[in-house]
Parts: structure tokens; C-alpha cells; sequence
């Protein structure tokens, strides 16, 4: 893990075109902001997990179904 120190304002680059600004910091919350592609998702790790979950989920119940109607996995 690369561990890096912001203030606000200062910025950090992730590859050629993601960039994330600090907003702002308050107490132990930090405000950022991200300018990204619009095809590239960005989400808070919990809705990452969520969707992530949700997929893994969907998939496996789609699986099911196959099997019971006589597909193989």
C-alpha cells in the first residue's frame, strides 16, 4: 500500500486520467474529490461490497435455475 500526505487542495494521480483532489478535512473526516471517465465506476468500498455481493448472488441463483432445468456448470 502506498501511504501519501495531502493538504487541502493537493492532489494525487492514478494512472494517466484519474485524479483525486482533497475538498477538504474536517476532525477525522477528509472530503475528496474524484474526476474519473465516465467509463470508469467509482463507488464507497460498502457499495462496492454491496454490488459486489449482489452480482456474486444473481449469478449463483442463475446458476441454480440452469441446473434444475438440466444445464450443467
Amino acid at each position: 500500500m502506498l501511504a501519501l500526505t495531502r493538504k487541502k487542495g493537493e492532489s494525487i494521480i492514478i494512472g494517466d486520467n484519474i485524479e483525486i483532489v482533497i475538498l477538504g478535512i474536517s476532525g477525522e473526516q477528509t472530503r475528496l474529490g474524484i474526476l474519473a471517465p465516465k467509463t470508469v465506476s467509482v463507488h464507497r468500498k460498502e457499495i462496492f461490497d454491496q454490488i459486489r455481493n449482489e452480482n456474486t448472488e444473481a449469478t449463483q441463483n442463475v446458476k441454480e435455475k440452469l441446473k434444475n432445468l438440466g444445464g450443467s456448470f
